[in-house]
């Protein structure tokens, strides 16, 4: 039997769950996200490095020492998901602030303030209560997770960093003599690709060398 360690690629399907409430929130599972009314985004199976927290530090922790091929049922609590309810993000903002910018605020409307994305809890006495903390925040999860295969292709390894680290499927790989060439939509900050290059190298040993270039748009 083959156990899951740390570094490992492995594709897997999932279902989370908030545990209080019992709803559905995420899911790679097409049919359970049509009947749970979820935002569609193209389902199917992802490929994850364990231990790199390419979705929740929760999920990671739990895969370590799993066998290939199996279903497990986990719960995460709130400090290995979406973290605690910080209360310094709760927020009283003067209702006319709002009104300032033709926004009427009504409880549970998501807004960007300075930035910022909140969620209005309760608007009374000219002042209004607004969360800036994750809206699952301090929430307890519940995750079916199927553990489909282990992922020793270099090629499907990169596919699936790269997909969850960009959050787009619009890029094209080639990977020859240990170089691999990376051709993108669209330009990502200096930063971000120098530091996608040493994660790819430092987690595909067979890769020594990666090129980012960017699609040249025909003209019409």
């Amino acid at each position: 039997m083959t156990i899951v360690s740390k570094k490992d690629f492995i594709e897997i399907e999932y279902t989370g769950k908030l545990k209080e409430e019992n709803v559905i929130f995420d899911t790679t599972d097409e049919k359970v996200a049509k009947e749970n009314n979820l935002e569609s985004h193209g389902y199917e199976p992802v490929v994850i490095c364990v231990g790199e927290e390419q979705l929740l530090k929760g999920i990671d922790k739990n895969l370590e020492g799993k066998d290939i091929g199996k279903e497990y049922d986990i719960v995460i609590r709130p400090e290995d998901a979406f973290g605690k309810k910080n209360a310094k993000l709760i927020q009283l903002i003067p209702t006319s602030k709002f009104k300032k910018q033709n926004i009427q605020p009504m409880p549970g409307i998501q807004l960007n303030i300075d930035g910022m994305v909140g969620t209005i809890k309760t608007v009374s006495g000219g002042r209004t209560l607004v969360d800036f903390n994750h809206p699952l925040a301090g929430k307890e999860l519940t995750y079916k997770i199927k553990i489909n295969k282990k992922i020793t292709d270099d090629k499907e390894k990169l596919k699936g960093y790269l997909k969850l680290s960009l959050g787009t499927k619009d890029f094209e790989i080639e990977i020859s003599n240990n170089d691999a060439k990376i051709k993108l939509k669209n330009t990502i900050p200096k930063e971000a690709e120098e530091r996608l290059k040493n994660k790819i190298i430092e987690l595909i040993p067979n890769i020594k060398k990666v090129d980012f270039t960017i699609e040249q748009q025909k003209n019409k």
